[in-house]
């Protein structure tokens, strides 16, 4: 069976965990369909051209204007898809070729090209080999898709959105266990302690308020796109609430973004233990706004308050345009580089340690030409909305109002705090999802020519 069958086979399935659904519903199976007949017709028109539209759903030009429109989704409020906070609830759907995250509606080109990296990625190939072989063939077919296909688009973090792939409630405790094995050889420590984290709270938050239908352990799906391979690209996905991982792999370089890390609370005591989350990223943040002098914190921060939701490149925000805002990197001294730097680092550092490294080489590359923008308090306990922006790395920390899981904290008013933190990490100027070396891979490939 192919990535791109739709049609099931016959296959033992396993003991799913009783309390939950089992596989995902298939809104997209006329998607996937589509998507076989479609690439089939792109490898028939053969050359270079052809690979360049299996490598990327756009059009390949380096102007938004060019293409279709750089917005995200219509927005359906705030916190809607394209709007303030993207990823809220509305019509979750992509609306426009990916183009990725500008400044103007033009990407800067060179950016970003293959090398060799050094990082060790066999561990990552063999543990998304072993989880793809653990898998049934009916949860495979709802599992695979193609490299180049737009599922790689379709996350968010709300818990009600309607996901693909299959969910840790479909899987046994042997497959689970294999799921794990692949987030170990993707992140680091702190990067899996963080996924176990977030998911701890979310499961204990809806036993708080008497709703584990929706808020559980439970509720995160896998998706893979293309087969793990140490010469061809491919990666997967670990998508639910508050929590979405895309993980790109071509050779020895790796694109970790958009990741999605969340949660409310960000802190909860659990059997005894007070859990905490999330909370990596707001020291940091804090740390470094508190290191400007007064005249640096009047070019940094916007606003002395703090909008219920402020992110600007949620979920359904691929193409969101930007100017950048704030204060650049090279007003900065040397120590308040390296807290500006210190914000990346609680995002690249979830990664394994050497493609944290270059990760934040590349950041570094580019620090003179890194914006930070900041509205909101600067108190230890205050909201505050964070952004950090250069060529090649897009950060956000925004604290946000009480949500769904309020009555798990005893929140009761709507003023943003830090008990509710989503962030973000992207990779401008349209790398995100290594869509840039994909679309590379195929161009300079001698097999795909």
């Amino acid at each position: 069976m192919t990535e791109l069958d739709t049609e099931e086979t016959a296959a033992p399935e396993p003991q799913r965990k009783s309390g939950h659904h089992g596989l995902a519903s298939r809104r997209n199976f006329m998607r996937k369909a589509f998507f076989a007949s479609g690439a089939t017709a792109v490898v028939t028109m053969g050359g270079a051209g052809a690979w360049s539209a299996m490598a990327d759903d756009t059009t390949g030009t380096a102007d938004a204007s060019e293409s279709a429109p750089p917005s995200g989704a219509p927005s359906d409020g705030p916190g809607g898809p394209g709007g303030p906070g993207g990823g809220g609830p509305g019509n979750q759907t992509i609306t426009e070729d990916f183009f990725g995250l500008t400044t103007d509606g033009k990407r800067i080109d060179d950016l970003f090209t293959i090398h060799s990296t050094k990082v060790a990625t066999a561990p990552v190939i063999a543990a998304a080999n072993a989880f793809l072989a653990g898998l049934t063939d009916t949860q495979k077919t709802a599992t695979q898709f193609t490299v180049h296909s737009t599922e790689w688009r379709l996350w968010s973090n709300v818990d009600s959105y309607d996901r693909q792939g299959v969910s840790l409630a479909d899987l046994t405790d042997e497959q689970n266990a294999l799921g794990t094995a692949l987030l170990k050889a993707a992140l680091s420590a702190e990067g899996l302690e963080t996924t176990e984290k977030i998911r701890k709270i979310n499961q204990a938050a809806g036993e708080a308020i008497g709703n584990t239908d929706s808020f559980n352990e439970d509720a995160y799906y896998w998706t893979l796109m293309g087969t793990p391979s140490a010469t061809e690209p491919w990666g997967f996905q670990f998508d639910g609430h508050h929590l979405v991982i895309n993980y790109f792999v071509l050779g020895d370089q790796v694109v970790m973004s958009p990741c999605f890390w969340g949660s409310e609370p960000t802190s909860m005591k659990i059997d005894g233990e007070t859990v905490t989350v999330c909370h990596e990223e707001v020291l940091a943040s804090l740390a470094f706004i508190r290191s400007l002098t007064s005249a640096q914190q009047s070019v940094a921060i916007v606003s002395s308050t703090k909008s219920n939701e402020s992110m600007k490149a949620g979920a359904f925000s691929d193409n969101a345009v930007q100017a950048y805002e704030g204060i650049r990197g090279n007003a900065l001294n040397g120590a308040q580089k390296k807290k500006l730097l210190g914000i990346v680092e609680a995002f690249a550092g979830r990664a394994k340690a050497d493609a944290a490294k270059v990760r934040m080489a590349e950041v570094r590359s580019h620090l003179s030409d890194t914006y930070v923008t900041w509205a909101g308090g600067t108190g230890d306990d205050d909201a505050f909305y964070v952004r950090v922006h250069s060529p090649v790395v897009w950060v956000e920390v925004d604290c946000q109002a009480p949500g769904p899981l309020r009555g798990a904290y005893g929140a009761t008013d709507g003023v943003p705090t830090q008990m509710h933190v989503h962030s973000i990490i992207r990779t401008p100027n349209g790398n995100d999802y290594g869509k840039e070396l994909l679309r590379q891979h195929y161009l300079t490939s001698p097999h795909h020519r």
